[in-house]
């Protein structure tokens, strides 16, 4: 890659966590995601299984300013596309220099390098995402090819407003999480994720450390539908403190709410969801969130506005097929 003169690379480590929360923070301030990171969650995201940190990250560097990152995300498996998923962005004082077109070109490459490696039968492709009011990274992906392909919402809901009662049936009960769910927990959301757009079955080590093995990850705001031993809907709370640093806002975020198949249409996600909120409202959280495909196939958006939810924002899936 041609970088400008001034701008050095290299793979990001976790010595450089400080300097990227500083980035991820200047980004936030101008993109206004709702998204807010300390150098302790960065470090943990430099941790994720699949990541090749020497080959699959990189920074970009003014001095001892880091003024740009990249990440390409590989699957472990493939359903119908491989999607090679990338991250990144450049510091807004550093914008409109060219510098993130050549990010972008990097993260291509990067995303062909391990499509060819790890899932050369398949059909391949670039994903990354942007929120619908970034006209700056809207121009820059359209011009290197990219499409919108998919679109998200990302829903809000106070607590100061009461919360409907969502009882569940005889012989079912609700339960906060504690780890022997673990894997009744990971087997609910394959099976309950199984026929949602984009998704590929992690490997066991990769969704524990995204999901219940993750430091933002709140089991006492978590909640389950349980039949006997298993379980048949859940909702899983996380907490980021550098949000509610940023914002003086305390809030919830719904990572993951799902049914499993034969347990659906009888209201349980919906009941381990008001559960959650319930929860939420007496440990003091302000707020709940989440995000949610719009064309989502078992109608959570439907679910999440009867609940009081209402959408804060829209993020773009853009997709570059990968030759």
């Amino acid at each position: 890659m041609n970088w400008p003169e001034g701008i050095e690379t290299r793979p990001i480590d976790k010595g450089d966590v400080e300097a990227w929360a500083e980035l991820v923070a200047a980004k936030e301030q101008v993109d206004e995601d709702g998204e807010n990171y300390s150098a302790e969650d960065l470090a943990e995201h430099l941790e994720l299984p699949h990541l090749d940190l020497p080959r699959d990250t990189i920074g970009l560097w003014s001095g001892d300013r880091m003024v740009g990152y990249g990440i390409a995300h590989v699957k472990s498996a493939v359903v119908d596309v491989d999607r090679v998923n990338v991250e990144g962005t450049i510091h807004p004082e550093w914008r409109r220099r060219g510098l993130g077109t050549t990010l972008m070109s990097w993260l291509i490459q990067r995303a062909g390098e391990l499509h060819t490696a790890k899932h050369p039968e398949s059909p391949g492709q670039v994903g990354v995402g942007a929120s619908s009011t970034n006209e700056g990274a809207d121009r820059l992906l359209r011009g290197l090819g990219f499409e919108e392909e998919r679109y998200f919402f990302d829903m809000r809901r106070p607590l100061d407003q009461p919360v409907p009662a969502a009882p569940v049936a005889d012989g079912l009960q609700l339960r906060s999480y504690d780890t022997s769910y673990e894997d009744a927990l990971r087997q609910a959301h394959f099976e309950a994720f199984s026929d949602h757009w984009g998704w590929t079955p992690p490997t066991t080590e990769a969704w524990r450390a995204r999901n219940v093995g993750s430091r933002a990850f709140r089991g006492q705001q978590s909640y389950y539908v349980l039949d006997g031993d298993t379980v048949a809907a859940y909702a899983n709370g996380y907490e980021w403190e550098a949000d509610t640093e940023a914002t003086g806002v305390r809030e919830l975020y719904i990572g993951q709410v799902g049914t499993r198949r034969a347990y659906r249409g009888r209201g349980l996600a919906r009941a381990a969801l008001a559960k959650v909120l319930a929860k939420a409202a007496e440990a003091g959280y302000q707020r709940v969130a989440l995000g949610v495909d719009a064309d989502n196939p078992t109608g959570a958006l439907g679910l999440y506005e009867g609940l009081g939810f209402v959408t804060h924002k829209k993020f773009i899936s853009y997709q570059l097929p990968l030759g």
